[in-house]
């Protein structure tokens, strides 16, 4: 499975899809929110619980200023470890109220190999200054030029969870520019509406629907393959993802979650609309 494993990218990936407006009003989250997941990885007919990550948010200082700490952390579980282990820890700060990046760091340990960013953002140059190390390497320093709308993977989680989807058509798309690997990336996400799944956590919930696309790499195949769903509520708790990788498919289920901010009011009576499995 190797880098097959390395979903923590796949929830970064996923999550880094969408924006309207540089100035987002958040009524989603609030200090003190976790969600966890569970990742499955299937290679033919078998499923396996492969391990899990979780997201979580924080108010906090940085600089004398008062920010939101974002933490995301992904593992595989131990009896994989022998195989292919991946430890990952990523972190965002960005300011209360805008949202806008400040600060990113990332530490990845993903079989063999070690990954290590350190993001300054610095809006008002429209700049972003990197430290990246990988493997015995030395630290790499550069500077990329971004817009006042670029954001981190991490932060784009929870800007991205402020949109008002209901102002779009299905297969709409929402354009988006984020910030990974040293590299600025212009991508989408294309609204498909809403739909009613079951949620092993949540029972019958209905959700979201969209499609973001995906930059080509060692995990992903290119364009439009992954799909996500978030609760159709004020929360926008995203609840499963599954795409199609180069070898084999993904699935993240919503395991656990609190610290919500605004009540759950997304859930379906049994039976009282179909809804499809997840």
């Amino acid at each position: 499975m190797k880098k097959l494993l390395t979903f923590f990218s796949l929830l970064s990936t996923f999550f880094s899809f969408a924006q309207t407006t540089c100035t987002p009003i958040n009524n989603t989250f609030k200090s003190n929110e976790i969600f966890s997941y569970k990742i499955y990885y299937s290679w033919g007919a078998i499923w396996v619980a492969a391990g899990e990550a979780s997201f979580s948010a924080v108010k906090t200082e940085l600089n004398n200023q008062h920010v939101y700490h974002f933490i995301g952390l992904g593992s595989t579980y131990p009896k994989y470890d022998w195989f292919y282990k991946v430890n990952d820890k990523y972190e965002s700060y960005a300011d209360t109220l805008t949202l806008k990046p400040l600060r990113f760091k990332r530490e990845a340990r993903e079989g063999g190999n070690y990954t290590f960013d350190d993001y300054v953002f610095n809006g008002r140059k429209k700049k972003v200054y990197t430290a990246s190390k990988r493997d015995s390497k030395p630290i790499k320093y550069d500077s990329l030029s971004i817009t006042s709308c670029t954001n981190d993977v991490l932060t784009a989680i929870y800007y991205t969870r402020c949109i008002d989807f209901s102002s779009y058509k299905i297969k709409d798309t929402i354009p988006v520019t984020f910030v990974l690997d040293g590299e600025v990336f212009p991508s989408y996400v294309r609204y498909l509406g809403t739909e009613v799944i079951h949620s092993e956590t949540l029972g019958d919930v209905r959700c979201i629907k969209f499609r973001p696309k995906l930059i080509a790499g060692t995990l992903f195949k290119g364009g439009e393959g992954m799909t996500v769903w978030v609760t159709d509520d004020k929360n926008r708790m995203p609840v499963y993802v599954e795409t199609p990788i180069v070898v084999g498919t993904i699935k993240v289920h919503l395991l656990k979650y609190s610290g919500l901010r605004n009540k759950l009011d997304c859930l379906v009576e049994k039976k009282a609309i179909p809804s499809k499995k997840k």
